[in-house]
């Protein structure tokens, strides 16, 4: 049958995943680091995937296409809650329990071991991952959070002494989650006595959905406080 879908221009698509997180039909995946449309009669032709793609990748066409079948939908949906309920009802890991992490003294200070040089870390925080983190804990009161893609610790050597130290540090990447941050980094800005927030993103374009998330979640908080960006070039320097 002829009727209107999406169609994903793949030349501007930046891989970031903000569409399969709109997606509430999971019609669309991300395949190769490019968003596509997997099946045609997933698709309702509604569009919410639209305005969440920042590249303007996404528009509708009309062409031959399966009709959208919201029983296929509904039964994908139940496969997808019933493979991840591997674990009773209520079980929390403890692995993901909120806490503060104390360096002693001496464990603060570089020595050498077996030639190698250990620098302590000075991460104060526990979980890391947005995913995983409370909304409120002790660690976010009158602190400077820091929101960081993945990738920035790795890239920028000097990582958690120029920019961990004195930060409450989470963590992410919504390309590989497949998940949207804005709202639970709102409720964590506008719940707890947040002082700043430095946001540190890699240079490749699907970073910028990282950036986005978290600045949008500062203005839906409400607050008004001192914000920065800092981005790192893929070989390890400050852009900007």
């Amino acid at each position: 049958m002829i009727r209107q879908i999406i169609e994903i221009d793949e030349e501007k698509c930046n891989g970031c995943g903000l569409c399969a997180a709109a997606c509430h039909e999971g019609a669309i995946e991300i395949v190769d680091g490019k968003a596509r449309l997997v099946r045609d009669d997933f698709c309702d032709g509604f569009g919410d995937c639209l305005p969440s793609c920042p590249q303007g990748a996404i528009s509708f066409t009309e062409r031959e296409a399966a009709a959208y079948d919201q029983a296929a939908v509904e039964r994908s949906k139940g496969e997808a809650a019933a493979a991840s309920r591997l674990k009773p009802s209520g079980f929390k890991c403890p692995g993901s329990m909120s806490r503060n992490i104390e360096h002693a003294e001496e464990g603060m200070e570089t020595v050498t071991a077996q030639n190698a040089t250990h620098v302590a870390s000075e991460l104060k925080n526990w979980p890391v991952q947005i995913k995983l983190a409370p909304t409120q804990a002790a660690y976010f009161q009158n602190a400077n959070l820091l929101v960081a893609a993945d990738c920035c610790a790795y890239a920028y050597g000097s990582f958690h002494a120029d920019f961990i130290r004195d930060k409450v540090c989470l963590i992410g990447c919504p390309k590989l989650d497949g998940t949207d941050y804005t709202e639970k980094l709102s409720e964590i800005i506008a719940c707890n006595d947040i002082k700043s927030l430095t946001i540190t993103r890699m240079e490749v374009p699907c970073c910028g959905g990282l950036e986005r998330m978290a600045t949008e979640a500062l203005r839906q908080s409400g607050k008004f406080i001192p914000w920065q960006v800092v981005t790192f070039s893929l070989d390890g320097r400050i852009i900007s």
